[in-house]
């Protein structure tokens, strides 16, 4: 007796082996052009399919939600994030939203650490000096950066990969700050020496680098407002791979321009892909484009957390990675 496959549509190209294992498993179908979908192309989609494969890139809001047929059950996000789903409106209409966490900490968590290195010892100004012809010789006192030893490392979030962020950067000689909704448990704290501040505002007036690690929800909007950024010391530097809206982009600019603050070292963006003019002419800033979790290993095991969630609800269990909206 053959086993019936759902319609899986599948918004955006993902790697060959998990397109190719989705295709035998499910009746799917893909996005071969690789182009984001607009709102029509959404809306037909949650129109048709049993199970939405989501990413970044789609706005599944109420609307979308609404628009959707009764056969929709699933939504399995290719990602940990989940601020582009609207949760509770899946949720009130019967349909189970998943995602893909733990499997990208390493390598977020590397390319932040990469990501303080290169913005602290000036990696990037130093490679457009080779590519430009302008390397004329050593100089003692040039392309000076800032030394990472010994000094202090304000976390923001510490879930997973904060906490994998800091086993990093105390391999490097930092000394581990954290502020978090609560504080993470004696053991962890005393494996990481990390010192938990309740207060945000005070932890950033006293940290030589600060790296954003939280998620972003209506409560962490602009959680780094212009009126917080202007508590990180002069020789400070900011990272984010996290989401750019818990910036306000547009104060870290000019506050970058004007030298308040060192340098800024930024993945994600306010208003991606768009990203602020200013930050783009600025020499105390590495702006990569939202790569932290992009490795082939990586990928294929986003795709491999998605097909076990969706082999879970087709075989009337609880998805192991469904998102509760009382969990964001």
């Amino acid at each position: 007796m053959a086993i019936r496959k759902p319609k899986v549509v599948v918004t955006r190209k993902l790697p060959d082996p998990v397109e190719t294992r989705m295709r035998e498993l499910f009746n799917t179908e893909l996005n071969l052009e690789d182009a984001p979908m607009d709102g029509a192309a959404l809306a037909a989609a949650v129109g048709r399919a049993e199970v939405l494969v989501s990413t970044i890139t789609d706005r599944i809001d109420a609307k979308v939600i609404a628009a959707s047929g009764e056969q929709l059950k699933l939504i399995a996000n290719f990602g940990a994030g989940v601020d582009h789903i609207d949760v509770t409106a899946a949720t009130e209409r019967g349909i189970t939203v998943t995602n893909t966490p733990g499997v990208l900490t390493d390598d977020t968590a590397d390319l932040t650490m990469g990501l303080i290195m290169a913005v602290s010892r000036r990696v990037v100004e130093g490679a457009d000096v080779i590519h430009k012809g302008d390397f004329h010789g050593w100089s003692p006192t040039w392309m000076l950066g800032r030394r990472i030893g010994g000094k202090r490392l304000g976390i923001i979030g510490m879930g997973r990969i904060g906490q994998a962020l800091a086993r990093r950067a105390r391999a490097f000689g930092l000394s581990i700050h954290y502020h978090n909704r609560k504080p993470v448990g004696p053991r962890l704290a005393e494996e990481l020496e990390a010192t938990y501040w309740e207060s945000l505002d005070q932890m950033l007036a006293r940290m030589d680098f600060i790296s954003v690690n939280c998620p972003h929800t209506p409560a962490t909007y602009h959680l780094l407002s212009a009126r917080r950024l202007k508590l990180i010391r002069p020789h400070a530097f900011l990272i984010n791979t996290a989401r750019g809206e818990i910036i306000d982009e547009g104060a870290l600019a000019a506050m970058l321009e004007a030298g308040e603050i060192a340098g800024a070292g930024l993945d994600v963006f306010e208003h991606e892909p768009a990203v602020n003019p200013k930050l783009l002419k600025l020499p105390n800033v590495v702006l990569l484009p939202h790569m932290s979790s992009a490795t082939i290993e990586g990928r294929v095991d986003m795709g491999e957390k998605v097909i076990v969630n969706i082999r879970t609800w087709m075989d009337g269990h609880k998805p192991p990675d469904r998102v509760i909206p009382s969990m964001l």
